[in-house]
């Protein structure tokens, strides 16, 4: 496998020494990395006679998995905060930036709004504003923050954001949605939310499932970008340290860039 990498990053990745591994490498990812992801696992397995097992949740549950004593190999966040937080507990490595991504508005198809008019038809009292759930998804940690950033456009509109927001998505007691569904198409299928705060990379899965959503662009002024963090965990073998520098080849971020995703390694 040929891979283009930054000596140093390749460095401090391998942090374990080389040895047979037949178990499975456990990878555990945010849910919006998920259709990325499961395509570059299936290219990267073109490269190896070992299997991946990979699931698929909210960052924040995950972390809290690996507190709780889940052995993971790989973890890949849709923040740095996790990651950060695992390594400063020492329980792995280097916490790396592989990948970027934003905010979105998915909206109904009969509500009139684009990004001019986003903020203001967030604070009509008419319109239900859906997000996922804070501190369990950082989808949701990052919806808060474009609310803390509404009172700079609108004095009162961070209060009352916080305050009518629907938490629909990514907690532990969230609906859950079909299995194959994408959980925001579905949601907005099914008419919880007018409005929904996601991930633009989200937003584009969920209207190729839901093709009347609009998707809307956040303002400028209020827009929030979110940084992904990947770190191998203690006791991954050296097959682990191989997978995450895939991930951050050059194979491996053009599949991310694919998806849509801002990918800082590329040349």
């Amino acid at each position: 496998m040929k891979i283009k990498m930054n000596k140093w990053i390749a460095t401090t990745l391998l942090l374990t020494p080389l040895m047979v591994n037949c178990a499975p490498i456990e990878f555990r990812a945010a849910g919006s990395l998920k259709s990325a992801m499961t395509e570059l696992i299936g290219e990267y397995q073109k490269t190896t006679t070992l299997e991946v097992e990979a699931q698929f949740a909210p960052s924040g549950l995950l972390r809290k998995r690996i507190e709780q004593g889940e052995h993971v190999d790989v973890y890949a966040s849709a923040n740095m905060k996790h990651p950060l937080a695992l390594r400063g507990a020492g329980k792995g490595g280097p916490v790396v930036l592989f990948a970027r991504n934003k905010l979105c508005a998915i909206a109904q198809p009969e509500v009139e709004v684009d990004s001019v008019t986003l903020l203001d038809k967030m604070l009509d009292p008419q319109v239900r504003v859906g997000t996922s759930t804070p501190k369990a998804d950082p989808a949701g940690d990052y919806a808060w923050k474009l609310f803390a950033k509404a009172d700079k456009l609108s004095i009162g509109a961070t209060s009352r954001l916080e305050a009518k927001a629907l938490k629909l998505t990514g907690g532990p007691d969230s609906a859950k949605a079909p299995e194959g569904r994408n959980p925001y198409g579905w949601v907005m299928e099914n008419k919880r939310a007018d409005i929904f705060l996601t991930y633009c990379t989200n937003a584009v899965l969920a209207k190729k499932e839901v093709p009347g959503l609009q998707i809307i662009s956040v303002p400028e002024a209020i827009s929030v970008g979110a940084n992904y963090g990947l770190m191998v965990l203690n006791g991954g073998e050296s097959e682990a340290a191989d997978l995450a520098l895939y991930i951050l080849s050059e194979e491996g971020q053009q599949i991310l860039a694919g998806y849509g995703f801002d990918v800082p390694l590329l040349p």
